[in-house]
């Protein structure tokens, strides 16, 4: 699959765009008109960047108003039209998109729109250029996809054909199955765009909601099955107009977007074969296959000064198994459960979540995968006799640790030592969830991520109110909730939420008796996020409960929640620089996560930040 992006959807100037692009390892990129005339660089310089950089320059667009109008209007489209022509043969692009009219038609009539881009066909031949005529989906006479191929049908002309946008497709609800009817040699371009579900005017939708493919809510490997079967084999390119995509650095953009055209043509390629009926020319990409994350091998938090951090694991009921031999990292451990405290280039550093281990059924196969999606390789110094592991970074910097399932528990436990040698046997039985805080303006390329390199699902995402505006927040997660990772946005008003990294961050651990927790915790003298006691009062309303169990939930500062398939109970500990710690028990088969009581938690945080 020949890959292609607009330059519409980077930030940056003309040139940084390209660099980007091809950085990132597309194929070739669509020119909006706007980038080159505001460039100070000539069409023959653009070219030559271009073709330096190992790009094609794939479309010209948008050429807009074209077709419908009246004769003189249209010896003007033509003026202009050819203007653009002879631009596009000095930057050596042979195809131009040509938008259905919205602004000046006057004459609904497809005879006369077919005639005048015949005409358009004729003259843009005299100088090799191709039209790809596209149904704008507010177009004033044309805004279906077919009804736009009707036209270039009955203009029967060779440099006329059409392309094809999936959002002015599916925005509209169209239905892409008819894409097959068209003869692939006249769909001269494609271009994708996915979106959330939003109810609004489908202009404004599509001017500033457009996301990656994966990172919306539209059906695009129906949309890309329809168009292999079609035999079309050309480029594959992305068009999103995006506000945050527009303000945030583009050689990050332009790697979110290379990846989800990645994951777009493996998920299309399964699901043809799932069908069956066809697999077109077109080559989609193959990636290693991977099972999902067994369960989480370990936390890691790194600090400056890590005392605090010490103090809180022994108070819930850890260990200390020692240091690393070659290191300045500690083992923490109860159970199965292992957190690493790593003081390594931190001085001064304020406690922050920084990594997390995931045992996986094939390590190797797993790194592989995720390179192959662009992940940013991490390495870390080791000596010769030390596990090697598989590391990649996360989008917002955490680092990922791809660790080969062991039933016997990692290798890598024994490079520590002079600690207490066995964990110790208390309640904690497993790292329930790791909750990330995110940039705004990366969040969705965050879900992506953990749903194309980890095989993680997404949960709806939920808003949670807090004293500093919404929090939005979803969960990915494996299939049997092993493995659960929250992505919370920091409301932009927080301190340093311009990237997320002054938001708290935690690490939930699962227990299976929380008040024998929380009572080991009271005697070593952990202080508990406190709890007002107006929410035990509505607690009480809500759930009518047992006097002697609300009393004992006052007392230990205890949270709880219910639903049809169980309950629910947690506690917090205080923030320490960026992270906190939680413990939490499912009874019976809740799988929730206290969504109810998130705005207790947050609200507290909040007085005690300005404490």
């Amino acid at each position: 699959m020949r890959t292609s992006i607009a330059t519409v959807c980077l930030s940056g100037t003309l040139e940084d765009k390209l660099r980007a692009c091809a950085a990132a390892g597309f194929d070739g990129v669509e020119i909006f008109e706007q980038d080159l005339v505001v460039s100070p660089s000539s069409p023959e310089q653009i070219r030559s960047l271009a073709a330096g950089l190992g790009l094609t320059l794939d479309l010209y667009q948008p050429f807009r108003d074209f077709e419908g109008v009246t004769e003189d209007l249209l010896a003007e489209n033509l003026r202009r039209a050819e203007a653009k022509f002879r631009l596009m043969n000095r930057m050596g692009i042979d195809t131009m998109l040509v938008c259905s009219n919205v602004a000046t038609a006057t004459v609904d009539d497809d005879a006369v729109a077919a005639a005048q881009l015949r005409r358009m066909g004729e003259l843009a031949a005299r100088y090799g250029i191709r039209l790809a005529y596209e149904a704008l989906a507010w177009g004033r006479f044309v805004s279906d996809f077919e009804h736009a191929w009707r036209i270039v049908e009955m203009a029967d002309h060779p440099n006329v054909g059409t392309c094809l946008d999936s959002f002015h497709i599916l925005s509209r609800r169209w239905d892409p199955e008819a894409i097959e009817k068209i003869p692939a040699e006249k769909i001269f371009f494609v271009q994708l765009a996915d979106a959330p579900e939003l109810s609004m005017d489908v202009l404004s939708w599509s001017r500033h909601y457009r996301v990656f493919p994966g990172e919306g809510a539209f059906d695009l490997v129906r949309f890309m099955g329809h168009l292999v079967r079609s035999g079309y084999d050309g480029p594959v390119s992305l068009e999103i107009f995006n506000d945050v995509f527009r303000q945030a650095a583009e050689e990050r953009t332009a790697v979110d977007a290379m990846r989800s055209l990645i994951r777009l043509a493996e998920r299309t390629s399964i699901h043809l074969q799932e069908e069956g009926n066809g697999l077109g020319t077109m080559e989609l990409a193959t990636l290693p296959g991977v099972g999902e994350p067994l369960g989480f091998n370990f936390a890691e938090v790194k600090a400056g000064d890590p005392e605090h951090i010490r103090t809180l694991l022994y108070q819930l009921g850890f260990t200390s198994l020692g240091q690393h031999r070659t290191k300045q990292v500690e083992l923490w451990a109860q159970n199965g459960v292992r957190m690493i405290i790593n003081s390594q280039q931190a001085d001064g550093m304020s406690p922050g979540i920084s990594a997390v281990g995931l045992d996986v059924p094939d390590a190797p196969a797993a790194a592989s995968r995720a390179l192959q999606l662009k992940a940013t390789p991490v390495t870390r110094r080791s000596q010769a006799n030390e596990e090697v592991l598989q590391v990649v970074a996360a989008p917002d910097g955490t680092e990922i640790f791809l660790c080969q399932a062991e039933p016997a528990g990692p290798g890598w436990m024994s490079e520590f030592g002079g600690g207490t040698t066995v964990p110790a046997p208390g309640s904690i039985t497993a790292i329930d969830h790791v909750n990330l805080s995110q940039p705004w303006q990366h969040f969705d390329e965050a879900v992506l991520f953990y749903e194309s390199t980890l095989a993680l699902s997404p949960r709806p995402s939920v808003e949670v109110p807090s004293p500093m505006g919404l929090v939005r927040s979803q969960v990915m997660h494996s299939s049997d909730g092993a493995v659960r990772i929250a992505l919370n946005i920091a409301p932009l008003v927080f301190d340093g939420a311009g990237d997320g990294s002054g938001y708290p961050q935690h690490v939930a651990f699962a227990c299976s008796d929380l008040v024998s927790v929380a009572r080991t915790a009271v005697a070593r003298g952990l202080e508990f996020l406190p709890v007002p006691e107006n929410y035990y009062e509505d607690l009480e309303a809500r759930f009518g409960l047992d006097q002697a169990f609300l009393a004992t939930l006052r007392e230990l500062n205890l949270l709880y929640d219910r639903d049809a398939d169980g309950e629910f109970l947690h506690f917090y500990t205080a923030t320490i620089g960026n992270v906190f710690f939680e413990v939490v028990e499912r009874r019976t088969g809740y799988e929730g996560y206290g969504a109810p009581n998130a705005p207790v938690r947050l609200a507290a945080q909040y007085q005690g930040s300005r404490a």
